[in-house]
Order: C-alpha cells, then sequence, then structure tokens
C-alpha cells in the first residue's frame, strides 16, 4: 500500500489547478504555471480543495505510480508557491564563477571559461565568487541544471576541489606518504 499515495494535498489559497483530459494537470500559481500528464491508470480527484488519488489496480506498476503522481503534484504545488533552491559551493584555488546577464561564467581550472545560459523558468544567482544559487519553479529542471553545472568539475577526494552541493559531504582520501 503506498502511504505517500493515500496521502491528500491541499490546494493552497492563490494556487489554481485544473484536470484535462488525458490526466493532464495544470497547476498556476503566483511564481508561474506547471504542467505534467499523470499516467491514466491513477485517478485523480479534485474536490473542496483538496486532491486525492486513487489507483486503477492492484499492479506492481500502478502501486509505484500512485505515489510518483502524488509527489510530482505536490511538487508543482509547492513550485508555483514558494519555487525551489539549490547551492552550489565551488572549493579550488583560482575557481570561480561570475554572471554576465543571463549566463553563467565559470572558471575551473581549465585552459577556458565554461558558459552556460540559464535555460526558461532558472535563474542562477552569483552573491560571491565561490557560491551559485539555482532558483526555479520546476524541481525536475532545477535538479537536472545543478547537476550538469556540477559535472563540469565534480569534487575529488584528495584535496576536495571542484563544484559541489551545498551539504554534500565528500568522502576524503588520505594521499601518499612519504619515506
Amino acid at each position: 500500500m503506498s502511504r505517500i499515495g493515500l496521502k491528500p494535498i491541499e490546494i493552497p489559497q492563490g494556487v489554481e489547478v485544473k484536470l484535462h483530459d488525458n490526466n493532464l494537470v495544470e497547476v498556476k500559481g503566483p511564481k508561474g504555471t506547471l504542467s505534467e500528464k499523470i499516467d491514466s491508470g491513477i485517478k485523480i480527484n479534485i474536490e473542496n480543495n483538496v486532491i486525492t488519488f486513487e489507483r486503477s489496480s492492484e499492479d506492481k506498476k500502478y502501486k509505484s505510480l500512485h505515489g510518483l503522481s502524488r509527489t510530482l503534484v505536490a511538487n508543482m504545488i509547492e513550485g508555483v508557491t514558494n519555487g525551489f533552491s539549490k547551492k552550489l559551493i565551488i572549493e579550488g584555488t583560482g575557481y570561480r564563477a561570475q554572471k554576465q546577464g543571463k549566463d553563467l561564467i565559470l572558471h575551473l581550472g581549465y585552459s577556458h571559461e565554461i558558459k552556460f545560459t540559464d535555460p526558461e523558468g532558472i535563474e542562477t544567482v552569483v552573491p560571491d565568487q565561490l557560491t551559485i544559487v539555482v532558483n526555479g519553479i520546476n524541481k525536475q529542471q532545477l535538479g537536472n541544471y545543478t547537476a550538469v553545472i556540477r559535472d563540469q568539475r565534480p569534487p575529488e577526494p584528495y584535496k576536495g576541489k571542484g563544484v559541489r552541493y551545498e551539504n554534500e559531504h565528500i568522502r576524503r582520501k588520505v594521499g601518499k606518504t612519504g619515506k
């Protein structure tokens, strides 16, 4: 039994949830609009500002999709009301980030700079040269974009140099010992 899928979602004030045909859920809020297609085996009920989810059968596939569908819609509602944010930390001598308009420019020890243009719906903020804050309303798109930035120079285990998430723990290794 999916415990997450059985939890109802309360729709906050100022958020509008519409259910279109083919189980397309559209959520409008103060920060923007998101839509997601939910599998047809999951039935969505919207009554009195509360959303509930029911699965059509007890197959393993629908048991898995039950909790996933509820979480996707809950994340869409959270995104259009409060938004999501991830923080990246840069460590290493000479490593730095800067912002020019919609471009994020990274200097990560390569012979060239790495340039990213913020995708639609995502905004990067560089409060100082060693910190990048990525904000957006779509949690999946935000996580993917921060992972792409981190993959340019993942943290290495000896000195910890590279780009890491704010609360990420880097397992350190001991270097070579002398004679």
